[in-house]
């Protein structure tokens, strides 16, 4: 055979690898590719809105607030919320602090939603920390000298707050996310244990709606 034979040999098994590497790249990677822009394309089409998801979630959260304030004859339902809040100097750990996200309030009952904002935890530790045990606070009359208030006499006197019931709201891996507060400001108010098991289901509730909400 001569060099013009081998020659053309040559040539046909170029061919031959080149028809297999076209087979290759339109059988396999085409595909692949075209599965992985499908991918980024429903990943991007998934992505959460965030004002939307946080619009939904308020709409959820007031309008469980709203009927427990319906339901119990409160005038006024608060939910706060724990986050950071700043850092410390000059370890740059950030600050525990909470805020009044969502509020209920009746006629006539005053709000307090701007007045806990950005609040210091430790300002209120005696109150979280029997919340972080117990689960619960509860003060049928705040004048009452022999019931606990842990701390939170004064605030109930400038809030004209007569009695008041205090729930942490944990998550189903028993995480302290937020309190929720149901306050009566305009007679003192006894509840009996089951409306107290009844607000503890409530309280429950909210926190697996809020824990969806913060992982999302």
């Amino acid at each position: 055979m001569g060099f013009f034979g081998l020659y053309n040999i040559y040539l046909l098994s170029m061919e031959n690898l080149a028809s297999v590497l076209i087979a290759f790249i339109t059988g396999v990677i085409g595909p692949i590719a075209v599965l992985y822009i499908k991918h980024l394309l429903d990943k991007k089409k998934k992505k959460p809105d965030m004002v939307m998801d946080t619009l939904r979630v308020s709409e959820l959260v007031n309008t469980k607030i709203d009927h427990i304030k319906e339901e119990f004859s409160a005038d006024r339902v608060w939910i706060a919320q724990f986050h950071n809040g700043g850092n410390f100097y000059p370890t740059g750990r950030s600050m525990a602090k909470f805020s009044i996200i969502y509020e209920a309030v009746s006629q006539n009952a005053t709000s307090i939603q701007s007045s806990f904002h950005n609040i210091p935890v430790n300002l209120f530790s005696k109150s979280i920390n029997q919340l972080l045990q117990n689960d619960i606070i509860e003060i049928p009359d705040f004048k009452d000298e022999s019931v606990p208030t842990y701390g939170l006499k004064y605030i109930a006197e400038e809030n004209n707050c007569k009695s008041g019931y205090i729930f942490a709201i944990k998550t189903i891996d028993d995480k302290f996310i937020g309190i929720m507060g149901v306050d009566f400001t305009k007679r003192k108010t006894k509840l009996d244990m089951e409306s107290i098991n009844h607000l503890e289901i409530h309280a429950t509730s909210l926190g697996g709606v809020l824990m969806t909400h913060l992982n999302q």
